[in-house]
Order: C-alpha cells, then sequence, then structure tokens
C-alpha cells in the first residue's frame, strides 16, 4: 500500500508531461532561412482587425502549381482559427492583367464561390479558356458558372477593380514577389518549404506560434 501511495504522484506527473513532449516531437519549430525569411518591408494586404492574422496566397490562375494548391488551401482554411483570413491576391505583375480583373470582379459581385476554383479546372483540367483571354471571352465562362453576364462586364470595367488590381501590384512590389503560389503570413513572413503541403505546414506553425 505504502508504494502504491508513493508512486502515484509520479504516474500523475508522466501522463500530465508525457502528451506534451510528444506534441513538442510532432510539431518541430520552424527555421528562418530555411522555412520563411523576414520580409524587409511588412504590411498586409488588406486591413486587420485586433487580434487577426492575414494570410495572402498570391496566385495566378495560369499557374500549374496555385492550381494544386488551390484544393488544399481550401481544406487547410477551413480547419484555421476565426482570428485567421486567408486571402487570395492576384499576382499583379501586370494592371491589366485579365484574370486578376476576373478574380476581383467576381469578388465584387460576390460570386468567388462559382468561379475561383472553376477558373482553374478551366485552365487545366477542361482546357475551355485560353491563357490570354478577351474580357468577352471570360464574360462567357463565367456566365456558364452563373454570374450575371451584364453585372461582370461593368464589374470588369469598375473603377474598384482598378483599385484593386494597383492595390495588388503594390503589394507584389512590397513582397518582392519572384513566383507564384506566395503565401505571406501576417504580413511579416513569407513561406518557403519543399513542397506545397509543406508551405501549408509552415503557415500553420506561423500562425501558431509567431518567430519572436
Amino acid at each position: 500500500m505504502i508504494r502504491r501511495v508513493a508512486l502515484l504522484p509520479v504516474t500523475l506527473l508522466l501522463a500530465f508531461v508525457l502528451p506534451f513532449a510528444a506534441c513538442a516531437q510532432t510539431a518541430p519549430a520552424v527555421v528562418e532561412g530555411t522555412d520563411y525569411e523576414v520580409l524587409e518591408n511588412p504590411g498586409t494586404f488588406d486591413k486587420v482587425g485586433k487580434g487577426e492574422i492575414e494570410v495572402a496566397e498570391v496566385f495566378a490562375y495560369t499557374c500549374h502549381h496555385c492550381h494544386d494548391l488551390a484544393p488544399k488551401i481550401d481544406a487547410w482554411r477551413a480547419k484555421l482559427p476565426k482570428n485567421v483570413k486567408v486571402r487570395y491576391v492576384p499576382a499583379g505583375y501586370d494592371l491589366d492583367d485579365p484574370f486578376g480583373r476576373a478574380f476581383f470582379a467576381s469578388q465584387q459581385l460576390g460570386t468567388l464561390s462559382r468561379t475561383h476554383a472553376a477558373t482553374f479546372r478551366a485552365l487545366h483540367d477542361e482546357q475551355v479558356l485560353p491563357m490570354n483571354p478577351t474580357d468577352a471571352e471570360l464574360t462567357a465562362y463565367y456566365a456558364t458558372q452563373g454570374v450575371d453576364a451584364k453585372k461582370f462586364t461593368a464589374a470588369l470595367a469598375s473603377p474598384q477593380v482598378a483599385k484593386n488590381m494597383q492595390a495588388a501590384r503594390d503589394f507584389s512590389l512590397r513582397i518582392q514577389l519572384q513566383g507564384t503560389p506566395t503565401i505571406i503570413v501576417d504580413g511579416k513572413y513569407r513561406v518557403l518549404g519543399r513542397s506545397l503541403d509543406d508551405m501549408l505546414r509552415i503557415a500553420s506553425a506561423l500562425i501558431a506560434n509567431p518567430p519572436r
């Protein structure tokens, strides 16, 4: 009886400590220069509220790796805390980029849930859109996804879309965009990584434990 009483506190202590030790082993810390780099000119793409964290994915519809990342980041996004805001940002190489303008036009109309993944499929899987489409070709395709053609045409030419394209270009220049997809966490950290899944692992770690 005496031995059992003496061992009980140790058993409880191990039961408490071991799960945390296991977590530490399965979630290694990210390393600057290998997993991420700190931006020289920090800043989020859009405004964030107090306690919120922005994760910006800079993408291009014509980018095959972005096409592959799209379903992965959607599934990952669904598991994030509510204070994490994932924002898609068209690569701002060209203010007249048809796909960038189409993204912001669809966003303005509230139809991204119909068009974002569909545009990737149209280019890479179904090949029903050219890589450099006209506004008319984009409008015709988006109409097949349930987007009002007249409203979409008007949105493409709207001042708001032009403003958003300029903001995307400014953001791309500020982060010194080198390619797509690029993930920026909290306006401070550029995710590196060896694969698409590794990029999301690193982003998760940066969200959970920001570098100090």
